[in-house]
């Protein structure tokens, strides 16, 4: 009989509205947390916040692009000291092939009169370390080719070392290279970063970070340019505020060292060279360039330097301004020096 024995019906749309109902369920736990989410957004920051981070930004990038340019200024030497190497090389090469020429000449001399000093086999054979290595059977030879011999050896050996000293020359090299590529990828992902975080303000919310000097402006900086000149402590410090009064509105330019287009330290290295007076390429070397002064000596033409890792300079021109190139979003301006936090001065001239 049981196996006979009917199942028991479920009652009709009891899988239906169960379905119904976990559905209905996760779809309000879904729009709960919705608008719990909603709820809790981080709320839009305020134009000034942006600033704020805009500006933090725009430092960091600073401090990477100092570093950036005391790299380049490195790789920059290493090359040089490299390709001097490498017309030395060249230089020893030529001189060590015309000795070789001549024992060449007497070497086939020697054959055809049925012998070849040993001495001129190892000079003339292609491998110097050979040539290197059995070097001292010279010292057994006794011919008028001796004299020739020990040179084309000596030629040898200076050829060898600088081939050394090039090859260490060339993995510096590389090195600064690589150092360089970390600093540029610093620099770009926080200039563009804060560009991302600029178009998000308006043009009048933009208009405190990049406004650029006018024409009544400048035409007050000529005046000013004159006075802060006549105030400076000696002419080349005069010359060099001249130069950067010169260049109010230029843009800036990361790693730019003029004449067009600047970053911090490259105006100041540019005004200064514009007086006669050669500076180091970044702020770390240039606070050191000069004599220390305190905040109440200072004087037209002195450096000032800001934030704890001396990261931006800016040039003084009196009544407690400076000239200085800010950041990709404004061209080089006058500003106060009270503007950024305040880290030293050095009168250079």
């Amino acid at each position: 009989m049981a196996a006979h024995r009917r199942p028991r019906r479920r009652p009709a749309g009891n899988g239906t509205a169960a379905r119904t109902a976990v559905t209905l369920t996760l779809a309000g736990a879904a729009t709960a947390a919705g608008l719990g989410g909603t709820g809790h957004a981080d709320p839009e920051p305020t134009p000034a916040q942006v600033r704020a981070r805009v500006d933090k930004l725009y430092q960091e990038a600073e401090v990477a692009t100092e570093k950036y340019n005391g790299a380049k200024e490195k790789a920059d030497a290493a090359e040089r000291r490299l390709e001097d190497l490498r017309d030395e090389v060249a230089r020893k090469e030529d001189r060590l092939n015309a000795t070789r020429e001549t024992l060449g000449s007497v070497a086939a001399a020697q054959y055809r009169s049925g012998g070849l000093d040993p001495a001129l086999q190892l000079v003339l054979s292609s491998d110097p370390d050979r040539y290197l290595e059995g070097a001292a059977f010279v010292d057994r030879v006794g011919s008028r080719q001796t004299a020739a011999v020990g040179r084309a050896r000596e030629e040898l050996r200076e050829v060898e070392q600088l081939r050394g000293a090039a090859r260490i020359e060339l993995a510096s090299l590389t090195s600064r290279q690589a150092e360089l590529k970390r600093h540029r990828a610093t620099v770009t992902g926080k200039l563009e970063a804060a560009r991302r975080l600029l178009s998000r303000l308006t043009a009048e919310e933009r208009a405190p970070l990049t406004a650029a000097p006018d024409r009544a402006t400048r035409s007050a900086g000529a005046r000013e340019s004159l006075s802060a000149s006549a105030e400076a402590p000696n002419s080349r410090a005069a010359a060099a505020v001249a130069y950067a009064y010169q260049k109010l509105g230029s843009p800036y330019v990361w790693g730019a060292t003029g004449p067009n287009a600047f970053d911090c330290s490259g105006l100041v290295q540019a005004a200064y060279r514009a007086a006669g007076v050669a500076l180091p390429r970044t702020t770390y070397a240039q606070i050191g360039a000069g004599r220390r002064v305190s905040r109440s000596e200072l004087a037209p033409g002195d450096l000032v330097f800001f934030y704890s890792g001396i990261s931006h300079v800016g040039i003084y021109v009196g009544n407690g301004q400076m000239i200085h190139a800010p950041n990709p979003s404004a061209p080089v301006r006058l500003a106060p020096v009270d503007e950024m936090p305040f880290a030293g001065a050095t009168r250079v001239a």
